[in-house]
């Protein structure tokens, strides 16, 4: 097997053949190690370890060779966003400020993926301090579209995104805070979960803004976000969000299917500022499901366009808060467009906060899954636009871009992105699908059953 072919496997076929050893954990970093050297022109990494990936892969081949196999992640190379403390490793969350900070411990989800066997292979370049949805970053080098190098991956977890669905990466570890997990895995063709808050750890990862802060895996299919979803969960004591409730095991119910499935689409909110050729692809996606068996009505959501306009509340509010060390005294060390946006954020009365918090506790208390009475998940455009060129996300940072995705960054509940088909340009589109309060493993059935339906999806042409 050539060594691309082995950097495209999706996570259980090669843990397969690690564990059966017809394959090398050394084998499989070297081919992710390699992808990751012929297309740095994509700038997916801030940091590339390939010393330590060798030697963790070294470790792997020894163990697995000794009878002392871990699961489905060991022996696989991941790479996780620079904002997620790494011992030893520098963590720069894509700024200037924090260039030189060498964490002296890992984020609890780093550990969590050590403990599972995986082989880091980096530190993966995103948006400045996770505060944009474009991924150009003056200071490591604008993201790129691997399907047109042009383009914007989406952001802020750009550099995730790009690197699985190139194969530099069998999973990534990104952040989610208004869709910087599910825009990204939209506009780059592959899957991402934001999983349910407090269901993933935060301790360890730079804060965008603390009461909306995800962390997420993505990845080429449904069943390989499930088992890196799998070994990043769980209850964390350092983490005072952090649930103490049951992980379940993903795979057991990913493979269910469409058929009894009970799919809503909203009315209000989605549909608006939804770009025709974009409606279509979603439209024809969710038909998918319904041919393939699943039960599909409209649905009201009169408290959407609240939701979304809270969390646009909460993260001006917060993201000065986060930034009060340093903004304005270090203004100059940031860059466009960040430094501009900070600037520009306005100080929120404390009544705006009180009432946006106040929708937000009661959306996590059972307020946003009463939404859902009579269906599982809700199905809806990940990205409403198409996906912008470079040169236009510097001309214009900022759109509307988040007014469906930061919906669940408030109410707290899991949504999944996965491709649903290729616009008029050959970019890719997102389905988004959200669920109930800790029912990852109904959305990921839900996603898993629309794959299943839709088949292959054209991998980038890199």
């Amino acid at each position: 097997m050539v060594s691309a072919e082995v950097a495209r496997l999706a996570i259980e076929d090669a843990a397969g053949l690690l564990r059966e050893r017809r394959l090398s954990p050394v084998e499989v970093t070297e081919a992710a190690l390699a992808r990751i050297a012929s297309l740095a022109r994509l700038n997916a990494f801030i940091t590339v370890t390939a010393e330590l990936a060798l030697e963790q892969a070294r470790e792997a081949e020894r163990e697995i060779a000794a009878g002392r196999y871990r699961g489905p992640l060991h022996g696989i190379p991941v790479a996780v966003k620079d904002l997620f403390a790494t011992a030893g490793i520098r963590t720069t969350a894509g700024s200037r400020i924090l260039r030189d900070w060498i964490p002296e411990a890992d984020a609890t989800v780093v550990r969590q993926l050590r403990d599972a066997g995986a082989v880091l292979v980096g530190k993966l370049n995103m948006h400045e301090f996770a505060y944009g949805i474009s991924s150009v970053n003056p200071h490591y080098g604008d993201v790129r579209n691997p399907y047109d190098e042009t383009r914007i991956p989406g952001g802020s977890s750009g550099g995730s995104a790009v690197a699985v669905v190139t194969g530099m990466a069998f999973a990534a570890m990104g952040s989610d805070t208004g869709g910087s997990i599910r825009i990204p895995a939209a506009l780059c063709g592959c899957v991402g979960i934001k999983p349910t808050y407090g269901r993933s750890s935060l301790h360890g990862v730079v804060p965008l803004a603390w009461s909306l802060d995800h962390p997420g895996p993505l990845a080429r299919t449904v069943r390989d976000v499930a088992i890196a979803l799998g070994a990043t969960s769980g209850h964390d004591p350092r983490d005072p969000a952090s649930a103490d409730r049951p992980v379940p095991a993903y795979l057991a119910e990913v493979e269910r299917g469409a058929k009894g499935l009970r799919v809503g689409v909203p009315r209000d909110h989605v549909w608006e500022q939804v770009a025709p050729e974009i409606g279509s692809a979603v439209r024809a996606a969710i038909d998918r499901l319904a041919g393939a068996g699943a039960e599909v009505r409209e649905i009201a959501w009169p408290r959407a366009a609240a939701y979304a306009e809270a969390g646009r509340v909460i993260l001006n509010a917060e993201i000065l808060a986060v930034h009060a060390p340093t903004f304005p005294s270090r203004a100059s060390e940031y860059g466009e467009p960040v430094r501009s946006r900070i600037a520009a954020a306005r100080p929120v009365d404390a009544a705006s906060y009180a009432d946006a918090m106040k929708l937000l506790v009661d959306a996590r208390s059972g307020l946003a899954d009463a939404d859902l009475d009579g269906v599982d998940v809700l199905a809806m455009p990940t990205v409403p636009e198409r996906t912008w060129t470079i040169v236009e996300a510097k001309e214009s940072p900022t759109a509307a871009w988040t007014r469906i995705t930061r919906i669940f960054d408030v109410t707290g509940q899991p949504a999944i992105s996965v491709p649903c088909g290729l616009d008029s340009a050959g970019l890719p589109i997102g389905l988004q699908l959200a669920g109930r309060l800790w029912d990852e493993a109904g959305v990921l059935r839900a996603g898993r059953a629309y794959e299943l339906a839709r088949g292959g999806f054209p991998p980038p042409p890199v």
